[in-house]
């Protein structure tokens, strides 16, 4: 499947300001079943420096520097990827009793996933529910994952935000109800209270009449023998081909799409864009 995205996001400020570096998370990242067909950023004003950088979680980060003051800022990014279809299931998880819950990683891999292994945001009402979720599923690792995803589509109430940080993950389970990011964000703390490693991702998806104007977000967590696999409890289900990735990270104010500042008295105002659909 060739899906295509048109993101244009149009800052705008009652005088004119200067412009501080600018942070952007807006090239799709390549995955197994997911390749780059083509990606262009276009910025206005023309930034004086545009570097391309991988961050320290292996994200692509852009860096935009500006001279001149400007009353307009400008970010579109136009991107085709080719996203295969594959089994979201086909995979063996090895040490063989990682099957059930809890588990412990190999030494060799526990050192690595510490950051996604921090129980930031896991309340004991949080930890109390995710339990619930063991409970449901025999306390067995990929039940305890489809479960835990489909209880947060089925039982919570889904309303969109257009800005700000995810939402504490109890402040989510309290009111049931957020955002996409808000019900991913509890789905990495509830992961992360019985022991999977966890985190948040950013990106687009397809074929959700609530999404396809916006940018998405959704969870992964990592199993040994598969790697890092993803989760959408704002579908209720497993990652397939209809999710384009942009970035991950254990903290997701790591990686807002654009974020930086700017010097001067004015107001800003913000406009999003977004379409995504089939290409050809």
């Amino acid at each position: 499947m060739n899906l295509r995205v048109s993101h244009k996001l149009s800052y705008t400020y009652s005088e004119a300001v200067s412009l501080d570096p600018h942070s952007i998370y807006l090239f799709p990242k390549a995955y197994p079943h997911q390749q780059i067909v083509s990606c262009v950023l276009t910025i206005e004003p023309t930034p004086s420096m545009l570097v391309h950088n991988i961050d320290v979680e292996g994200n692509h980060q852009q860096i935009a520097y500006f001279r001149e003051p400007t009353n307009l800022l400008t970010i579109s990014v136009e991107m085709n990827v080719l996203s295969n279809d594959f089994n979201v299931f086909g995979f063996l998880l090895f040490p063989f009793e990682t099957e059930r819950l809890p588990f412990q990683y190999p030494d060799i891999l526990k050192k690595h996933l510490q950051p996604y292994l921090i129980r930031e945001g896991v309340t004991t009402y949080v930890e109390q529910y995710a339990r619930q979720m063991g409970a449901l599923a025999r306390w067995m690792t990929v039940p305890f994952l489809t479960t835990l995803c489909r209880e947060i589509y089925q039982n919570f109430v889904y309303e969109r935000r257009d800005v700000g940080a995810p939402l504490a993950p109890e402040h989510t389970l309290i009111g049931r109800k957020g955002s996409c990011r808000d019900f991913a964000q509890l789905f990495v703390a509830c992961c992360r209270s019985v022991g999977i490693a966890a985190r948040f991702v950013s990106g687009y998806l397809y074929g959700n009449a609530l999404q396809e104007h916006d940018l998405h977000a959704w969870a992964e967590v990592y199993l040994p023998g598969a790697g890092w696999r993803g989760f959408d409890p704002t579908e209720g289900k497993a990652i397939m081909n209809n999710h384009i990735y942009l970035a991950s990270s254990s903290d997701p104010q790591l990686i807002t799409p654009v974020s930086g500042t700017f010097r001067g008295k004015a107001h800003s105002t913000l406009i999003t864009e977004v379409t995504v659909g089939e290409g050809r």
